[in-house]
């Protein structure tokens, strides 16, 4: 193992012989796991026998992980990489839409829901893979729930041998156990007291509709970030629901000179600007405001943030049965996603 693996003291490691045991037995297994506990990062490198619970893991095998969205699958692809001491497209890689670093040496490559459905579709057996791990498997989606009924199939009718992992911080783990006839594993991670405040709007607001959000609620988050700065210490993380009001509220943010970094992340985001959010603030930086989507609710862990300011919304993709097309919505945020957002 490297220095950097070995010295990674994730609270994760403790579950890793039940879900090594819960694999032998039956082939699949649910993990819960609280965010922060290694469960996206460590795991894969441990069922691919790159790491393990005393640096000696099972024999080499390739282990695919399929994340909801593209910036979660790279940069969980990069903190593996990095605790190999190795660069991306080594042992570890990734494959998103439009962009592969990937090689004959990945034994794990991290990828979307839809390029593994798109794989599923051109190869139903998955030939080569060994291990598959649907992180994040509480969001439901098309993709998601279209993969996992695949995968299903492939090992009831073609390929027995082929384990799955279904893994979440906040999931229906006794649901998953059911549909995969498999094992909850559980992982108990460290826990810091969290102080929830409650800061309603001075006056109604209108409820989203469509891709519509009250530029009235916009103006109070912006007012509740200003307020989140001058009371706590730290860097804040304010939750929107998509790129425009991101832009809105950071335009209203603009003027605090040299008091805050403002960065805007979401899915279309420049690979800077991802790396910058994850790599944290260095001594003597300003503090950093990060105004982003859902996307850094799940498999990303921003570090420095001790305030979370969530406008309650996000965008999700709903059928208009009446046009018979899918279209993104804005909607209030489910209970599952707001218990990961802090």
């Amino acid at each position: 193992m490297t220095d950097r693996l070995a010295a990674a003291d994730l609270p994760v490691r403790a579950a890793l012989p039940a879900l090594l045991a819960a694999l032998d037995a039956k082939g699949a297994a649910v993990l819960c796991a609280p965010p922060g506990t290694g469960k996206t990062t460590l795991v894969p490198l441990v069922l691919a026998g790159l790491a393990g619970p005393t640096g000696d893991g099972p024999p080499p095998r390739k282990v695919v992980v399929a994340e909801p969205r593209r910036m979660a699958a790279r940069a969980a692809a990069r903190r593996m990489a990095w605790l190999l001491g190795e660069e991306v497209g080594g042992r570890v890689g990734f494959t998103v839409r439009g962009e592969r670093r990937a090689g004959p040496r990945t034994v794990v490559e991290v990828v979307t829901t839809g390029v593994l459905l798109q794989r599923l579709q051109r190869d139903q057996e998955l030939g080569g893979t060994d291990v598959v791990i649907l992180d994040e498997c509480h969001e439901r989606h098309l993709d998601a729930d279209t993969v996992a009924a695949f995968l299903l199939d492939v090992r009831s009718a073609l390929r027995p041998e082929l384990q799955l992992v279904a893994a979440s911080a906040t999931t229906d783990a006794g649901g998953w156990a059911r549909l995969l006839d498999a094992e909850v594993v559980e992982a108990r991670g460290t826990t810091h007291p969290v102080e929830v405040v409650w800061s309603p709007p001075a006056r109604p607001v209108r409820p989203p509709h469509g891709m519509r959000v009250d530029p009235a609620l916009l103006d109070h988050v912006a007012a509740t970030v200003r307020r989140a700065l001058a009371e706590r210490e730290g860097d804040v993380l304010c939750f929107l629901p998509g790129v425009g009001e991101i832009a809105r509220v950071a335009g209203m943010l603009g003027g605090m000179g040299g008091a805050a970094e403002v960065l805007q992340v979401h899915g279309r985001a420049p690979a800077a600007v991802q790396d910058a959010v994850l790599a944290g603030r260095g001594p003597g930086d300003p503090r950093r405001v990060v105004l982003a989507t859902a996307v850094a609710e799940s498999s990303l862990t921003v570090p420095g943030v001790r305030v979370v300011v969530d406008s309650g919304l996000a965008r999700e993709p709903r059928t208009d049965h009446a046009r018979g097309l899918a279209a993104l919505t804005t909607v209030r945020a489910s209970q599952a996603s707001a218990g990961q957002r802090y």
